[in-house]
């Protein structure tokens, strides 16, 4: 097998390539559910590589390369979905299409993955083992990572660990991050519908108040962080919206609560559900009202196993060198969808962040921006790092040390 820096001299030969889909897909940004012209692009990539190639999901595609000879399967993983966002950056190969835009770097995700795909489809012979591709939908909306599970991606041959990792202008190019273990919140939306008894505004007592009810309750959500989760956990309780009455003096029937509540890990996730649950239908009844609660489980969260993450981060240090891998401390409070590859069959996975940032003031804007910028110098690294880990995961088995006590690159906050 080549060397590591023989795979980045390769996926840098390659930096033309990538760049010129990378802008085809910016330019031709498509909402999640709609990436039919993304799609078309990537099958044909594929085909074009002799890897075997299929749609999923609607959407989204399905890549196979089979090795050389028979061992283990590795999932690699890109997003293709654009933001509903008018783009303002200038850019000769800005979007064409009238509010829709690429602000979050999946134009770069899936350009950089067609690029390993191409390195290790000229590898195949030397590889023990099977490369599947996961290039997936709508994760920006309701995820279309669980509608790829549920379209069979992880069987036929099934699918032993999934790697995979997101853009990060904040660090520059020729750089990764991780995070060790906890790394991405699970998020749940809720909607609570307090009902009371409408009245005249003059005449409080004739009536139950939904409205001072529902206050009380937002009030009190704010003890579940507070009171009822030990302060080295987090979660996280918002009410974004809060709906009731028509006019000043009258006191409605019902009040609506809607937001979200994002948790580390399927413990803490169910046990703040359960607790949130319980204490806002309390808090209603003590006030003679009634909570109806509705909990939607949306994105899972991302716990990154132990062994691979070990794997990932030694493969790190091999491209790039050991000063320029940051390990995170603190696990990231927003969302993405990757942890359903991991979820149902318990399959190790582990996800990074790929350095695409300049240092100077093109990338300064953050993801969802209309402004939002990456440096397609960090498309190379990332196809490298693919390459990496693939060739590591099939050549070894990863290690089974859940101890993190000797990590091999320094603890740095991403």
């Amino acid at each position: 097998m080549l060397t590591s820096q023989e795979i980045l001299s390769l996926a840098q030969a390659r930096q033309d390539y990538m760049s010129e889909l990378r802008r085809d897909i910016h330019a031709h940004p498509e909402l999640g559910r709609q990436e039919a012209r993304t799609q078309a692009l990537v099958l044909k990539a594929l085909t074009d590589l002799g890897i075997e190639a299929q749609p999923i999901a609607d959407t989204g595609v399905l890549g196979l390369l089979r090795g050389g000879k028979p061992g283990k399967t590795i999932g690699l993983r890109a997003d293709m979905d654009a933001l509903p966002i008018q783009e303002e950056t200038g850019l000769p190969y800005s979007s064409q299409t009238p509010g829709v835009m690429h602000a979050c770097g999946h134009d770069c995700h899936t350009a950089s993955l067609l690029g390993a795909a191409a390195i290790l489809a000229n590898l195949r012979d030397q590889l023990a083992g099977n490369v599947k591709f996961f290039f997936q939908p709508n994760e920006e909306k309701d995820g279309g990572a669980q509608r790829m599970v549920d379209a069979g991606c992880l069987e036929n041959p099934k699918v032993d660990a999934v790697f995979g990792g997101h853009s990060s202008a904040g660090l520059p190019v020729g750089w990764y991050g991780l995070k060790y273990d906890k790394c991405y919140a699970a998020s749940n939306t809720f909607t609570v519908t307090v009902t009371g008894q409408g009245c005249h505004g003059a005449y409080p007592g004739s009536g139950i108040d939904p409205i001072v009810t529902a206050s009380q309750i937002v009030v009190a959500m704010q003890t579940l962080i507070s009171r009822r989760i030990y302060a080295t956990d987090s979660a996280v309780v918002t009410v974004g919206s809060f709906h009731a009455g028509v006019a000043g003096n009258i006191i409605p029937d019902t009040a609506v609560l809607r937001g979200t509540i994002r948790t580390l890990g399927p413990e803490m996730r169910e046990k703040t559900c359960r607790q949130f649950r319980e204490l806002t239908e309390g808090v209603a009844k003590a006030m003679g009202a009634e909570a109806q609660v509705e909990l939607q489980e949306s994105h899972p969260g991302i716990v990154n196993e132990e062994g691979l993450s070990q794997l990932v981060n030694r493969a790190m240090i091999k491209l790039v060198g050991e000063d320029r891998v940051r390990i995170a401390r603190e696990p990231n409070m927003g969302t993405e969808d990757f942890g359903a590859f991991t979820n149902r069959l318990a399959i190790p996975g582990c996800f990074c962040s790929f350095g695409y940032g300049d240092g100077q003031k093109d990338c300064r804007f953050p993801a969802h921006s209309s402004r939002f910028q990456l440096n397609e110098g960090g498309l190379a690294y990332a196809a490298a790092l693919f390459v990496q880990v693939t060739a590591d995961f099939l050549a070894e088995e990863a290690p089974s040390s859940k101890s993190c006590g000797s990590l091999p690159a320094k603890k740095e906050d991403l």
